[in-house]
């Protein structure tokens, strides 16, 4: 075996490109990662949500204002984080609407989507930290199946590696024109960039948040966490991983103090969590269960069909009926004794 087939063996290759082009349609990796955590998220955090009492459909409801917003959140972050990509010489404005260049800041979606669920939550009638502590785990295991589009995009990577589970990241042409394109080009011959291997912070943050999914579900079930606290424990978790991940990153980043943004935005969460899990312990123990079922809910044991709409043939026999008076007219009674006639013959 040659030195170049062992060292492909010592390491993770990356896909060789993460567009492909059906007709003139583009079929984005990326795009696709995205929507399939959505539908995970549905699916499990559905579950969940009866499993605490609450009725089917409602999750689905609830995502019908929060997935739209959760996407233009995490696009304004992104674009508010990295305006310099953006805005300046060179650049054109226009290029912060091609969300499907990438580009979703989780804490704009997570802080958007909330607002949208908010607002089907009030026109539902249940309560919003419920709901919070519901989509916690389905939530951070859908960022984990997000974070495959960014392999294949080959981006938010670390330093270079001798580590066995090195990323290798090859040099992408476009094969229309010949020219670099890591995002939408192909890798031609699978020629590795200066930097391979790569730290792949896309995988630990991956395992990272599949760790806090479970860590979510096992509090939650083990100390009956209510009032958004299940949801303060995914802050914490995730933002514990995420600001010592985004410490490895080398692509560039707006900086404050030195630091990267999402690593103040890591650490103030973080304390944030924190200190909402500890006050919203005294709100008691985890919301009843008919208080997760909304205000048109009607609970079928209480429903008596029979009574309550009745069939037509009881309507009919419940109605009175006029009987008209008997034709045949009465006997007439007989006179009284004293008032007969007296007798002649006495």
């Amino acid at each position: 075996m040659n030195s170049a087939a062992a060292a492909f063996l010592a390491t993770i290759p990356s896909p060789d490109r993460g567009v492909w082009h059906l007709g003139f349609i583009p079929i984005r990796a990326y795009a696709l990662c995205i929507i399939a955590g959505i539908v995970v998220a549905l699916w499990w955090g559905e579950r969940r949500w009866v499993a605490r009492g609450g009725t089917k459909g409602t999750v689905i409801d609830v995502a019908v204002f929060a997935v739209p917003f959760g996407l233009v959140g995490g696009r304004l972050y992104h674009v508010i984080t990295d305006n310099y990509r953006y805005f300046g010489p060179g650049k054109n404005p226009l290029d912060a609407l091609k969300i499907w260049d990438g580009g979703l800041g989780i804490w704009g979606a997570v802080a958007l989507g909330a607002v949208g669920a908010l607002i089907a939550c009030r026109k539902k009638g249940i309560p919003l930290p419920a709901m919070a502590d519901t989509l916690a785990a389905p939530l951070v295991v859908a960022q984990a199946i997000g974070r495959l589009g960014n392999y294949f995009n080959q981006e938010l990577y670390g330093a270079h590696t001798n580590l066995p589970w090195g990323l290798e990241i090859y040099e992408r042409i476009n094969p229309d024109t010949g020219v670099t394109d890591m995002l939408g080009g192909v890798a031609v011959g699978h020629i590795p960039l200066a930097t391979s291997p790569v730290h792949p912070t896309f995988l630990y943050e991956l395992l990272w948040n599949l760790g806090v999914a479970l860590l979510v579900v096992w509090a939650d079930k083990k100390f009956r966490l209510g009032h958004g606290r299940a949801f303060a424990v995914y802050v914490m978790g995730y933002t514990a991983g995420r600001g010592w991940i985004e410490l490895m990153r080398t692509d560039d980043a707006s900086h404050v103090l030195g630091l990267r943004v999402n690593v103040w935005t890591s650490i103030l969460l973080f304390v944030a969590g924190a200190v909402y899990f500890v006050l919203a312990k005294k709100r008691g123990p985890r919301e009843a269960p008919e208080l997760l079922r909304g205000k048109d809910y009607e609970d079928p044991d209480t429903v008596d069909p029979a009574v309550d709409k009745p069939d037509a043939d009881e309507a009919a026999s419940s109605e009175e009926v006029s009987v008209p008076a008997d034709p045949t007219p009465e006997k007439p009674a007989e006179p009284a004794e004293d008032a007969k006639p007296s007798d002649p013959t006495k």
